[in-house]
């Protein structure tokens, strides 16, 4: 039985690094994990009074939730904004974790991936990500730890990831993998 790999991008720009990042590790995968990117940019901020029957729950949600319940395990690619996690993983792991009682992170594997052009690759985002999956139950991969710096430099000029970026990101693959078996 194939395991289902939730790719979870915290930049919503099509041609995002961080996709780019994305796209190139599910290329990656071996037989037997199959990669589905799971859409955020259409999650409106969490509002407990979507859970609570005050107001109509979002179709979005509902979408998202579902496909988190049928995802074995996740990978957030994320950017650092602000020294922080982009509000948009904030919004999905918070749209994860209701309702309470039917959180979709405890017990799932996860990694946590940062890339940046900066020299600090996204260090803060990427701990905050863990932190908040971490305390919500999900189990995250501690190593390798995969922070990509100057994250423009890690494609050639014509988009394609150079082969240094992609032999780590290889090795974060078998790790993930064997993480997740």
């Amino acid at each position: 039985m194939s395991k289902k790999i939730g790719f979870i991008v915290g930049s919503l720009r099509k041609d995002s690094y961080n996709r780019k990042v994305a796209e190139n590790i599910a290329e990656l995968l071996p037989e037997g994990f199959e990669a589905s990117f799971i859409e955020i940019g259409d999650l409106p901020l969490y509002n407990e009074e979507y859970d609570d029957g005050t107001l109509e729950t979002p179709e979005s949600y509902t979408r998202f939730r579902s496909e988190l319940a049928n995802t074995d395990a996740f990978i957030f690619v994320s950017p650092e904004y602000n020294r922080a996690m982009p509000a948009s993983i904030k919004n999905a792991i918070d749209v994860g974790s209701r309702p309470y009682e039917d959180m979709k992170w405890a017990g799932k594997k996860v990694a946590v991936i940062s890339a940046s052009v900066s020299m600090t690759a996204g260090v803060r985002a990427n701990y905050e990500v863990r932190t908040s999956l971490a305390f919500l139950g999900a189990t995250v991969l501690a190593q390798p730890e995969v922070m990509l710096s100057e994250i423009n430099k890690c494609f050639d000029e014509n988009g394609n990831m150079i082969e240094f970026t992609k032999e780590f990101l290889q090795m974060f693959v078998e790790k993930f993998v064997e993480f997740v078996k």
